[in-house]
């Protein structure tokens, strides 16, 4: 029985141990907040997120990092994609050569605009034991046995393997792809749509403007996706469709969430007071747009998304500019038709 540690212990963490431990899995749960690891362990649910969620007795929540994770098999890192370096600076001297490290992270790094994995590999070594896990699981349904499916990328086709057996579950089943860049860049591009998602919501706009901006999101995706080296039919997957329409529709979506509260005339700063959470999504947007821009690849939805949160556009501005746009094929950029 592999042995695991979970790095953080927000909904995902909390939701990902709950899904483990219910296996069997021994699972140490490290929580940065030492009155949260106080209180699960009091009485088996997590104080602040997922609080109805009980969790089974493998579970172990801690506050200290060593005890979390030394001579563990695998550590899911379970943090926002800014804390994903941090994370793995604080884990970097317990670990052995051989322990396996998958994140649960969608973004990509400000600045260096790395993937989660590139990120990780940058800290702990070479990526041969690293993944990714990615695909539409909100954790609120997981951790309800609500049946779910998800996607692991891994470098390393033995490590892919491996994973897929230890998360697969009775209502988690998880399929494996070699596709890395794919999988995780689709999960960071997403969450940016969904905020767009969120904005038509909050303005008022209907079904038809809704699966307009998710079915050319998606192209936005698959453009940038193809520029990077991706697969594009990693696209049509778990991690891209399949987490886009869960991100977009969900009533559980933090960055659906936090486009209709923008919508409505709120702020990043007011959807964060008033929710404690994270909503990558806002970061997002500045990223996506920022490697798309080295590119030189066109994300006319991500690109508005970044000037509205953080550039003052109004929303119907934004929409503006989105329909008067230059006429194209469908497929423009998508590498199947002249560009």
């Amino acid at each position: 029985m592999k042995r695991v540690a979970v790095v953080g212990a927000g909904s995902w963490g909390t939701g990902v141990a709950w899904l483990l431990g219910t296996k069997g899995v021994p699972v140490s749960l490290w929580a940065r907040s030492a009155e949260v690891a106080e209180g699960i362990t009091a009485t088996r649910r997590n104080p602040r997120y997922l609080r109805d969620v009980v969790l089974p007795s493998d579970v172990v929540a801690t506050h200290d990092i060593e005890r979390a994770v030394r001579s563990v098999d695998v550590v899911v890192v379970a943090t926002p994609s800014q804390g994903v370096r941090e994370a793995a600076e604080h884990i970097a001297p317990f670990l052995g050569p051989r322990t396996t490290v998958v994140s649960l992270a969608k973004g990509l790094e400000s600045g260096s605009l790395l993937r989660m994995t590139e990120v990780l590999a940058d800290v702990l070594g070479g990526p041969e034991r690293l993944a990714a896990l990615s695909g539409p699981n909100h954790a609120e349904e997981v951790s309800r046995g609500i049946p779910s499916t998800t996607v692991i990328a891994a470098y390393d086709e033995a490590v892919g393997l491996q994973l897929q057996d230890l998360f697969m579950a009775p209502s988690f089943r998880v399929y494996t792809n070699a596709d890395v860049r794919g999988v995780e860049l689709a999960g960071a591009s997403k969450n940016v749509i969904a905020v767009a998602a969120g904005m038509s919501d909050g303005i008022g706009y209907g079904d038809n403007s809704k699966a307009s901006l998710m079915t050319r999101g998606l192209a936005e995706m698959t453009r940038l996706g193809r520029h990077m080296g991706a697969n594009q039919l990693t696209y049509m997957g778990l991690a891209g469709m399949g987490d886009l329409i869960a991100t977009c529709t969900s009533q559980h979506s933090r960055n659906r969430a936090l486009g209709e509260s923008v919508a409505r005339g709120g702020t990043i700063a007011s959807y964060d007071e008033a929710t404690h959470m994270v909503a990558e999504g806002a970061v997002s947007c500045v990223t996506v747009d920022e490697l798309a821009r080295r590119l030189g690849v066109e994300l006319p939805i991500t690109h508005v998304v970044r000037a509205i949160l953080h550039e003052g556009m109004a929303p119907a501005n934004a929409v503006e500019s989105l329909m008067m746009r230059g006429a194209t094929d469908e497929l423009h950029g998508m590498g199947l038709v002249e560009d």
